[in-house]
């Protein structure tokens, strides 16, 4: 059974994350998540697995035991960031109509 830190570390690599960036995903300081990742790791108390858990897109859960990972989004975290990399070059108005189109695909799906 793989522990949090593996878990956790699993899941930054699969995303691509860095610990930087989960901490400004999550408000958690970049030494506290460094404490969780380190050779003499902690387990985080609960509400901050939460809001790691959130970040990643898996369950809490799955962090803690491990197993297959019970992922929350629909989407892999390859394509959110590439995704967000390219609103950042486009324009407001753009952006503005991706949003759109994003919401009227999203209600297409939910009348599935």
């Amino acid at each position: 059974m793989a522990d949090f830190k593996t878990n956790l570390r699993a899941e930054l690599d699969y995303l691509d994350l860095t610990v930087k960036e989960l901490s400004v995903k999550t408000g958690i300081a970049k030494g506290t998540l460094d404490c969780y990742l380190g050779a003499r790791a902690s387990m985080p108390p609960a509400d901050i697995a939460a809001k790691i858990a959130g970040a990643l897109g898996v369950t809490v859960e799955y962090l803690v035991q491990g197993g297959e990972a019970k992922r929350q989004e629909k989407v892999s975290g390859y394509y959110i960031k590439s995704i967000n990399q390219l609103l950042t070059e486009l324009g407001e108005k753009d952006v503005e109509t991706i949003l759109a189109l994003s919401k009227v695909l999203k209600a297409q799906g939910e009348k599935k």
